[in-house]
């Protein structure tokens, strides 16, 4: 039974009621294309479909689809889901009662189709158990209660937020659906929650806001406000000194104060994960009393791998925390991240060669991630095995690792590198206009259109200093040495994202691809 649909509490209805009588959920992001309906709902062999609108209907309602369809708007000539809730009513409890008590802990509960950075989206196999032993082991890391309230965004087709959600269901924490993101600070605001999982592309777009605030101001406020930034930048979980301390405490009190206040004022924990997290931005949200913890997991893993807690010495920047407990973690001899316990998936529906090459003899599930473990436990990533790449003179270049240092620039919103098999690395970089418009009107450089302003040499220029300042204290091999500026940001719509904001590099690639010429043959 497929779920199509923004967070809403029918997604978690149906899902509750599917699991209970030992169904399959197959839950599938709302933003997904056509063919990969087509394709998901085919594949899973999906008769029973509950979608939230016209536009996700029409995607599900394709010939050879579905043949049972119901939606939680309502639409006309189409089955509404209060449907199933009538005829449920009309069964006997002890009918429902014999399905529920038949359903074992190694049951598959769901398949999660993954995001497909590379070709067609895999079915990962969940069972009942790898799933509860993932939520119950993440709790111990979890700094909430019965009395806490959360608000759900993210998508709950991906695992992330699923697990997330059936967490705060067995702690008993009040859960906010919130299915659009326009008006999310607004939400915020309102629900005033203390727990939310953010991926680092939202924390990017908060503290981008927050800048910008800060750049309107003059005088006195500013500069209090940019001095409270540097003392955030600097902050270490494990102590600075008395005086560092004085200090932040009247940042906190003057500037950051003001931070809690647009997250709602009682958020205790943000948890981030599904991507890697720009250091400097984990310290500064921290100095400022928004305490943002960066895990680790994939799809497979049920998915939660390691996470930070503000707890018990559990926090290190840079890292992704210690192991939950129950998961154990080794380092392959080629820097690969291996991790074996009760959450590690069946394997993937209909294809046992990929599951074997995933998940070796002795267990151990092969991440795909390059990592490495310090002396006090914690796991750090470097980067995706697959998408280290290799120059034409035989150099190991970890792309990530450069784009997130690309991202700390004010200038740039976006950036993927780029160099396998080339003379040097480059990249394709996406401007944060709303930025360099500003910025333009200060240097007297005109701003007509993003096409016009991305070929003005001044503006050229002046993104490659950020792009210098990326490259210190990295390997000359590893240095961007040219770039290519985007008139567009890259989006899940268009085909450069996953639904989980991954970079999909093939499909960028082939895009510009004459433009990746052309910085080559220059």
């Amino acid at each position: 039974m497929a779920i199509c649909s923004g967070n809403r509490s029918e997604w978690a209805l149906v899902d509750q009621a599917v699991l209970r009588i030992g169904a399959v959920t197959v839950p599938i992001y709302p933003t997904s294309g056509k063919e990969d309906y087509a394709y998901i709902l085919k594949h899973a062999g999906v008769n029973v479909c509950f979608t939230s609108n016209g536009e996700i209907h029409a995607k599900a309602a394709q010939e050879g689809g579905p043949q049972h369809l119901f939606t939680f708007e309502r639409i006309a000539g189409v089955r509404h889901w209060t449907d199933v809730l009538d005829l449920g009513s009309q069964n006997e409890l002890a009918t429902l009662r014999k399905y529920e008590q038949q359903v074992k802990n190694d049951d598959l509960a769901t398949i999660i189709y993954t995001s497909g950075t590379t070709g067609k989206p895999k079915g990962v196999m969940l069972t009942h158990n790898n799933i509860i032993s993932n939520l119950e082991a993440s709790i111990s890391r979890f700094p909430v209660d019965s009395k806490a309230k959360a608000i759900s965004f993210l998508p709950l087709s991906h695992i992330y937020e699923r697990m997330l959600m059936y967490m705060y269901m067995r702690t008993g924490v009040s859960i906010y659906f919130q299915e659009s993101l326009e008006d999310l600070g607004d939400r915020i605001r309102e629900v005033r929650p203390d727990v939310f999982t953010a991926v680092p592309r939202l924390l990017e777009k908060i503290y981008d806001k927050i800048i910008a605030k800060g750049e309107a101001l003059t005088g006195i406020k500013r500069w209090l406000f940019f001095w409270a930034l540097d003392l955030g930048f600097r902050y270490d979980v494990r102590g600075k000194s008395w005086w560092y301390n004085v200090q932040l405490s009247i940042a906190r009190k003057l500037i950051f104060s003001k931070w809690i206040e647009a997250l709602g004022g009682r958020v205790r924990v943000i948890a981030s994960g599904s991507a890697a997290l720009q250091e400097r931005l984990a310290r500064v949200f921290n100095a400022a009393g928004v305490p943002v913890m960066e895990g680790y997991g994939l799809t497979e893993s049920s998915p939660v791998i390691s996470v930070n807690d503000l707890r018990n010495d559990g926090l290190r920047f840079g890292t992704v925390g210690r192991p939950i407990p129950g998961v154990q973690v080794r380092i392959a001899e080629d820097g690969e991240i291996l991790a074996k316990g009760p959450n590690i998936m069946q394997g993937y529906y209909m294809e046992p060669e990929l599951t074997r090459e995933t998940i070796d003899a002795d267990g151990w599930l092969h991440t795909g991630d390059i990592g490495e473990i310090n002396s006090e436990g914690f796991l750090r990533i470097t980067d995706r095995k697959k998408e280290i790449f290799k120059t034409s003179g035989g150099k190991y270049v970890a792309p990530q690792v450069l784009e997130n240092r690309l991202k700390a620039s004010r200038f740039i919103e976006q950036a993927m590198v780029i160099g396998e098999n080339r003379k040097f690395p480059a990249a394709l970089i996406v401007p944060d206009f709303a930025f360099l418009k500003d910025y333009c009107a200060l240097k007297n450089i005109p701003f007509e259109s993003r096409e016009q302003v991305i070929k003005d040499q001044r503006v050229r220029d002046r993104i490659f200093r950020e792009v210098k300042e990326a490259n210190a204290e990295i390997g000359q091999w590893e240095q961007v040495k040219k770039i290519a500026l985007l008139p567009a940001e890259l989006t899940i719509d268009a085909g450069d994202l996953t639904p989980s904001l991954k970079l999909k590099r093939k499909p960028i690639m082939v895009k510009y691809a004459a433009l990746v010429e052309g910085i080559y043959s220059e």
